[in-house]
Protein backbone atom coordinates (compact mmCIF):
# COMPACT_ATOMS: atom_id res chain seq x y z
CA UNK A 1 0.00 0.00 0.00
CA UNK A 2 1.44 3.34 -1.02
CA UNK A 3 0.61 6.45 0.87
CA UNK A 4 0.14 9.73 -0.94
CA UNK A 5 2.18 12.51 0.51
CA UNK A 6 1.05 16.10 0.21
CA UNK A 7 3.31 18.56 -1.48
CA UNK A 8 3.86 22.21 -0.57
CA UNK A 9 3.74 24.85 -3.32
CA UNK A 10 7.55 25.01 -3.23
CA UNK A 11 7.78 21.33 -4.14
CA UNK A 12 8.79 19.87 -0.72
CA UNK A 13 6.85 16.78 0.34
CA UNK A 14 5.17 16.85 3.75
CA UNK A 15 6.12 14.23 6.29
CA UNK A 16 3.54 11.98 7.96
CA UNK A 17 3.25 14.19 11.06
CA UNK A 18 3.04 17.37 8.97
CA UNK A 19 0.41 15.83 6.72
CA UNK A 20 -1.76 14.78 9.70
CA UNK A 21 -1.36 18.19 11.28
CA UNK A 22 -2.30 19.93 8.02
CA UNK A 23 -5.39 17.70 7.62
CA UNK A 24 -6.53 18.45 11.20
CA UNK A 25 -6.04 22.19 10.74
CA UNK A 26 -7.93 22.36 7.46
CA UNK A 27 -10.87 20.48 8.98
CA UNK A 28 -11.10 22.90 11.92
CA UNK A 29 -11.00 26.13 9.90
CA UNK A 30 -14.22 28.10 9.58
CA UNK A 31 -14.84 30.92 7.09
CA UNK A 32 -14.20 34.41 8.48
CA UNK A 33 -17.55 35.80 7.39
CA UNK A 34 -20.69 34.68 5.73
CA UNK A 35 -21.88 36.25 2.51
CA UNK A 36 -24.54 38.91 3.02
CA UNK A 37 -27.99 38.13 1.78
CA UNK A 38 -28.72 40.15 -1.33
CA UNK A 39 -32.38 41.07 -1.43
CA UNK A 40 -33.98 42.49 -4.53
CA UNK A 41 -36.35 45.36 -3.78
CA UNK A 42 -38.97 43.88 -6.12
CA UNK A 43 -39.09 40.52 -4.27
CA UNK A 44 -40.13 41.99 -0.92
CA UNK A 45 -43.74 41.76 0.26
CA UNK A 46 -45.93 44.77 -0.45
CA UNK A 47 -45.95 47.54 2.13
CA UNK A 48 -48.53 47.49 4.89
CA UNK A 49 -50.60 50.59 5.62
CA UNK A 50 -48.85 53.01 7.98
CA UNK A 51 -49.41 52.18 11.67
CA UNK A 52 -50.80 55.66 12.40
CA UNK A 53 -53.43 56.53 9.84
CA UNK A 54 -55.08 59.88 9.53
CA UNK A 55 -58.52 60.46 10.99
CA UNK A 56 -61.37 60.50 8.47
CA UNK A 57 -62.33 63.92 7.17
CA UNK A 58 -65.87 64.90 8.09
CA UNK A 59 -67.82 67.11 5.73
CA UNK A 60 -68.04 69.76 8.47
CA UNK A 61 -64.29 70.05 8.98
CA UNK A 62 -61.60 70.97 6.49
CA UNK A 63 -58.50 68.93 5.74
CA UNK A 64 -56.40 71.37 7.79
CA UNK A 65 -58.37 70.47 10.93
CA UNK A 66 -57.63 66.74 10.72
CA UNK A 67 -55.11 65.56 13.31
CA UNK A 68 -52.66 62.79 12.57
CA UNK A 69 -52.36 60.20 15.32
CA UNK A 70 -48.70 59.64 16.11
CA UNK A 71 -46.86 58.11 19.05
CA UNK A 72 -45.73 60.52 21.75
CA UNK A 73 -42.08 60.02 20.90
CA UNK A 74 -40.23 57.96 18.37
CA UNK A 75 -36.98 56.32 19.45
CA UNK A 76 -34.00 58.62 18.83
CA UNK A 77 -31.28 57.85 16.28
CA UNK A 78 -27.78 57.07 17.50
CA UNK A 79 -24.66 57.15 15.32
CA UNK A 80 -22.78 53.92 14.64
CA UNK A 81 -19.54 53.95 16.63
CA UNK A 82 -16.24 54.44 14.83
CA UNK A 83 -15.05 51.03 16.00
CA UNK A 84 -18.17 49.27 14.69
CA UNK A 85 -17.85 51.10 11.38
CA UNK A 86 -14.23 49.90 11.13
CA UNK A 87 -15.34 46.33 11.82
CA UNK A 88 -17.97 46.59 9.08
CA UNK A 89 -15.41 47.97 6.64
CA UNK A 90 -12.88 45.23 7.44
CA UNK A 91 -15.47 42.46 7.31
CA UNK A 92 -15.06 41.35 10.93
CA UNK A 93 -18.66 42.48 11.59
CA UNK A 94 -21.08 40.95 9.12
CA UNK A 95 -23.34 42.96 6.86
CA UNK A 96 -26.46 40.82 7.04
CA UNK A 97 -28.27 42.22 4.01
CA UNK A 98 -28.15 44.84 1.30
CA UNK A 99 -30.56 46.70 -0.92
CA UNK A 100 -29.69 48.56 -4.10
CA UNK A 101 -32.01 51.48 -4.86
CA UNK A 102 -30.45 52.34 -8.24
CA UNK A 103 -32.97 53.03 -10.97
CA UNK A 104 -35.95 53.57 -8.67
CA UNK A 105 -38.00 56.74 -8.38
CA UNK A 106 -38.13 58.45 -4.99
CA UNK A 107 -41.55 56.96 -4.19
CA UNK A 108 -40.49 53.46 -5.29
CA UNK A 109 -37.22 53.72 -3.37
CA UNK A 110 -38.89 54.91 -0.16
CA UNK A 111 -41.46 52.11 -0.32
CA UNK A 112 -38.80 49.48 -1.14
CA UNK A 113 -36.53 50.72 1.66
CA UNK A 114 -39.30 50.57 4.26
CA UNK A 115 -40.30 47.05 3.16
CA UNK A 116 -36.65 45.96 3.18
CA UNK A 117 -36.04 47.31 6.70
CA UNK A 118 -39.22 45.65 7.98
CA UNK A 119 -38.16 42.35 6.43
CA UNK A 120 -34.56 42.64 7.68
CA UNK A 121 -35.71 43.36 11.24
CA UNK A 122 -38.10 40.39 11.21
CA UNK A 123 -35.22 38.17 10.03
CA UNK A 124 -33.07 39.33 12.96
CA UNK A 125 -30.50 41.22 10.88
CA UNK A 126 -28.32 43.74 12.74
CA UNK A 127 -26.49 45.64 10.00
CA UNK A 128 -27.57 46.24 6.42
CA UNK A 129 -26.08 48.15 3.53
CA UNK A 130 -28.33 50.59 1.67
CA UNK A 131 -26.90 51.47 -1.74
CA UNK A 132 -28.20 54.79 -3.04
CA UNK A 133 -25.62 55.51 -5.70
CA UNK A 134 -23.65 58.73 -5.94
CA UNK A 135 -25.84 60.20 -8.64
CA UNK A 136 -24.93 61.51 -12.04
CA UNK A 137 -22.59 64.42 -12.18
CA UNK A 138 -24.30 66.90 -14.47
CA UNK A 139 -23.83 70.59 -14.45
CA UNK A 140 -27.13 71.71 -15.93
CA UNK A 141 -29.88 73.21 -13.82
CA UNK A 142 -32.51 70.74 -15.03
CA UNK A 143 -31.35 67.67 -13.09
CA UNK A 144 -30.09 67.36 -9.57
CA UNK A 145 -27.27 64.91 -8.92
CA UNK A 146 -27.72 62.22 -6.29
CA UNK A 147 -31.38 62.64 -5.31
CA UNK A 148 -31.56 59.27 -3.49
CA UNK A 149 -28.17 59.89 -1.91
CA UNK A 150 -29.58 63.08 -0.41
CA UNK A 151 -33.08 61.79 0.44
CA UNK A 152 -32.40 58.40 2.06
CA UNK A 153 -30.77 59.92 5.20
CA UNK A 154 -33.81 62.20 5.51
CA UNK A 155 -36.16 59.22 5.23
CA UNK A 156 -34.25 57.30 7.91
CA UNK A 157 -35.00 60.17 10.31
CA UNK A 158 -38.77 59.90 9.72
CA UNK A 159 -40.94 58.32 12.40
CA UNK A 160 -42.05 55.43 10.20
CA UNK A 161 -38.42 54.37 9.74
CA UNK A 162 -37.23 54.98 13.31
CA UNK A 163 -39.07 51.90 14.60
CA UNK A 164 -36.60 49.88 12.52
CA UNK A 165 -33.41 51.98 12.50
CA UNK A 166 -31.03 52.60 15.41
CA UNK A 167 -28.60 54.68 13.37
CA UNK A 168 -26.71 55.01 10.12
CA UNK A 169 -23.36 56.16 8.79
CA UNK A 170 -21.80 56.58 5.33
CA UNK A 171 -20.23 53.33 4.14
CA UNK A 172 -16.53 52.65 3.64
CA UNK A 173 -15.14 53.15 0.13
CA UNK A 174 -15.01 49.36 -0.31
CA UNK A 175 -18.77 49.16 0.22
CA UNK A 176 -19.72 52.13 -1.96
CA UNK A 177 -18.41 55.12 -0.02
CA UNK A 178 -20.60 58.19 -0.45
CA UNK A 179 -23.11 56.17 -2.47
CA UNK A 180 -24.03 53.77 0.36
CA UNK A 181 -24.99 53.74 4.04
CA UNK A 182 -24.44 51.27 6.87
CA UNK A 183 -27.73 51.00 8.76
CA UNK A 184 -28.01 49.44 12.22
CA UNK A 185 -31.41 47.87 12.90
CA UNK A 186 -33.42 47.72 16.10
CA UNK A 187 -34.20 44.30 17.47
CA UNK A 188 -37.73 43.15 16.78
CA UNK A 189 -40.06 43.55 19.74
CA UNK A 190 -41.87 40.60 21.20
Amino acid sequence: MTSRKKTEPGGRRLGRDESELWTNITRSVKPLRRRPAKIDAHDLPKAEPPPFATAPISPLRGAADVAIRTPKSAPPLAPISRRTKQKLARGTEAIDGRIDLHGLTQAQAQDALLRFLRHAQSEGMRFVLVITGKGRVRFDAEREAGVLRREVPRWLKLREFRDYVVGYEPAHVGHGGEGALYVRLRRARG
